[in-house]
């Protein structure tokens, strides 16, 4: 479980292939509290810790992680954000993110908005149930709110801590993002399928 408030970035340094699998080395400044087996956030995906260096961690990705978010992009030099998973007596200063992506988002405009910066995303359309105006959405690992929401299509600001915090200072136009939905937006939806398919 974890909050959407990114810890810190990280930089892939080694990418290995093993059958439909891939394992990502990656460099952190949080490498000296990382333990084999541990959960960490990557860019909103959970992976764990399966192996240690000196200067890096592993993780690996099956396919069906591959498949489901933008881990297939990565590539030497890609940078990461990452959280370690979420401490039971601390605050949730997000969200409740569980580091299960639902899609990909594409990203369709920057705007420098002359001390905050604003981003368009659009989502594929089977999700469009999942975006309200003011809710809350997890994109590469970071609790945003959003707004001036479409049909398929939602705006986020970004202040000027959390876009020099992480890699959505990267973002450009076309950038694929890994999205994560409320959770509790999530049951509410499935909750209201289920009732309106026993009325029918």
């Amino acid at each position: 479980m974890f909050t959407g408030i990114i810890e810190a970035t990280g930089s892939v340094t080694g990418i290995e292939s093993n059958g439909k699998n891939r394992h990502f080395w990656i460099h952190s400044p949080l490498l000296s509290e990382l333990h084999i087996d541990q959960s960490i956030a990557h860019n909103g995906v959970c992976l764990t810790v399966d192996a240690l260096s000196k200067n890096a961690y592993r993780v690996t990705a099956i396919d069906e992680t591959l498949r489901k978010t933008n881990l297939g992009n990565w590539e030497n030099g890609t940078i990461l954000n990452l959280e370690q998973c979420m401490v039971m007596n601390g605050r949730l200063d997000g969200h409740i993110v569980q580091g299960h992506v639902d899609t990909v988002a594409t990203c369709t405009s920057t705007t420098d908005a002359e001390g905050s910066w604003v981003f368009r995303f659009e989502v594929p359309q089977a999700f469009a149930n999942l975006i309200i105006e003011k809710g809350s959405i997890a994109i590469n690992g970071v609790s945003l709110t959003l707004f001036d929401v479409s049909i398929n299509s939602f705006s986020v600001a970004i202040i000027p801590y959390t876009y020099h915090h992480t890699n959505l200072q990267y973002l450009t136009t076309g950038t694929e993002v890994n999205i994560e939905f409320d959770i509790i937006g999530k049951y509410v939806n499935r909750w209201h399928q289920l009732q309106s398919a026993s009325k029918s």
